[in-house]
């Protein structure tokens, strides 16, 4: 393939991304990945809550390593919105180390219809942006992501 035929491939790429992008009507910040993609591979956070922004996805909050699921759970707001993932470790039956990363959509029953409505319609199109996520789960109420909840599915 000459150079030329490459840039009209990687433009039309580009292109294609921006089209989608708009079409969703939301934007993920480049920050969102960067985060995600440092969770994934270099395990520097324990949890990331995003939230929606205006029109794009935002990083609120970045749990260090040292952090449970507790102190998890604790900081997503009782009456918005938000995304999360969670790097759950735990060891299986055959006495194994294993890590799982969860994709949480928080969507507490007391929050605002329309905020809802915005981040039940943008849920998949950011979920692509994350690469690796392993588990989905829906959440209306904190009994919908308890620990034992978590911990069954990751087995």
């Amino acid at each position: 393939m000459d150079i030329s035929r490459y840039k009209q491939n990687a433009l039309l790429l580009i292109y294609v991304n921006e089209k989608a992008n708009a079409a969703s009507g939301m934007a993920v910040e480049d920050e969102c990945k960067l985060k995600f993609l440092e969770l994934k591979s270099k395990r520097n956070y324990r949890f990331i809550i995003f939230r929606i922004d205006g029109q794009q996805v935002v990083v609120e909050k970045l749990g260090n390593p040292e952090e449970t699921y507790a102190d998890f759970t604790a900081s997503l707001p009782a009456n918005e919105c938000r995304y999360a993932v969670f790097d759950f470790d735990f060891i299986t039956d055959e006495n194994c180390q294993k890590s799982k990363i969860f994709f949480i959509a928080w969507s507490p029953d007391s929050s605002r219809v329309r905020m809802k409505m915005v981040y039940a319609s943008s849920k998949d199109r950011f979920k692509r942006e994350l690469d690796g996520i392993q588990v989905e789960l829906q959440a209306t109420d904190p009994s919908e992501m308890s620990f034992d909840i978590i911990k069954s599915r990751a087995l």
